[in-house]
């Protein structure tokens, strides 16, 4: 038993045969104890790669659920909205006294109601508030309709 030997054999063990009997078998040991690593660390990423490959199919079909809820709910939500709905009589846009009217932003068509005539602003207040209802729009008709009744 080790218990028994002398402490200077222990040393002698520990500090020289150990190192060079590490140093004999080396050419031996080191190609196989690099090939056990190298099956190892191999077999470990390919296990982490399908377990990846697993998280992001997994992730994508949750996210793909979500998005569909999402947009199941935004559409219930916008058909249940209040708000300007489809004129069922009245001009269309390609009536009204402005040309490409529904292509143009509010800052565009603000400048182009000051020469309409009071039916064409009229056209343009009721196609508006059946259709997009933007609000700065409505206030300048009105503002205008209240300044011809004068």
């Amino acid at each position: 038993m080790a218990t028994d030997r002398r402490p200077l054999d222990l040393a002698l063990e520990a500090f020289v045969y150990v190192p060079v009997g590490l140093a004999v078998s080396a050419k031996e040991l080191l190609p196989e104890l690099a090939r056990r690593g190298r099956e190892r660390l191999t077999g470990q990423v390919t296990q982490a790669r399908m377990i990846g490959e697993f998280a992001v199919h997994q992730g994508q079909a949750q996210a793909g659920k979500a998005f569909a809820r999402a947009r199941e709910d935004a559409e219930g939500r916008l058909a249940e909205a209040p708000g300007p709905r489809p004129a069922t009589s009245g001009p269309g846009g390609s009536d009204l006294a402005i040309p490409g009217y529904d292509s143009l932003s509010a800052s565009q068509v603000l400048p182009r109601l000051e020469g309409l005539a009071a039916d064409e602003l009229e056209a343009v207040r009721a196609y508006e508030a059946a259709h997009r209802g933007r609000k700065t729009i409505l206030g300048r008709v009105a503002q205008l309709q209240s300044q011809s009744a004068r």
